[in-house]
């Protein structure tokens, strides 16, 4: 039991990190998925892929089902991400840290890091709406989970590659171009890296 123990204490925690998916990553919801790490213990992880756009439903469209105003007049150029296969009906909201909520204070917010934070209430989707939200942010559906160990053991497997989170490659790199950037800021060429996967 004690040395169970050792080994989880020695688990360096990847909160706030960026997981990028191998070519050869064998479940399809995470085929070249980079998902960003907002939280990571002994115990559990918790992330939001951060480059899979949903083509079907738009913020305003969101805004609309979940009966929140647009007070702004025009809504800021945020994709709705395919944040997960957990709870799927559930928002989530990726920004940084410079926004504040106001008088709903930090209910729901988790600070990931100095740079990064989360918010899961509709208090922060009605700031944007009001043009008042975050300047950079990354509105998600769903979330993707781990249980004790599990993310480890792909990492072990080498299904993912761990990156700095980058404030310019999380918000401001496009969607398409954001699982080639993420292995670029590690030196990684995706071609060479795809050639390697496919040799037997």
């Amino acid at each position: 039991m004690n040395e169970i123990e050792n080994i989880d204490s020695a688990i360096e925690t990847l909160t706030g990190k960026l997981l990028v998916a191998m070519p050869g990553m064998g479940d399809p919801l995470f085929a070249h998925a980079v998902v960003f790490l907002c939280a990571h213990d002994d115990e559990q992880a918790m992330g939001l892929i951060i480059n899979k756009p949903l083509a079907e439903l738009t913020l305003s469209e969101m805004f609309e089902q979940l009966g929140i105003a647009n007070g702004s007049g025009s809504l800021p150029d945020l994709p709705i991400c395919f944040g997960g296969p957990v709870e799927q009906g559930r928002g989530f909201v990726l920004h940084e840290t410079s926004y504040a909520q106001g008088d709903a204070g930090h209910a729901g917010r988790l600070e990931v890091d100095d740079t990064f934070a989360m918010t899961a209430t509709l208090d922060i989707l009605d700031d944007i709406a009001q043009g008042e939200g975050p300047d950079q942010a990354i509105v998600a559906l769903g979330y993707a989970g781990w249980g004790r160990g599990q993310l480890e053991s792909e990492i072990a497997q080498n299904a993912w590659l761990i990156c700095e989170a980058a404030p310019d490659l999380v918000f401001n790199v496009d969607m398409p171009r954001k699982w080639e950037a993420a292995l670029a800021k590690l030196g990684i060429d995706p071609i060479l890296l795809s050639a390697q996967a496919g040799r037997a």
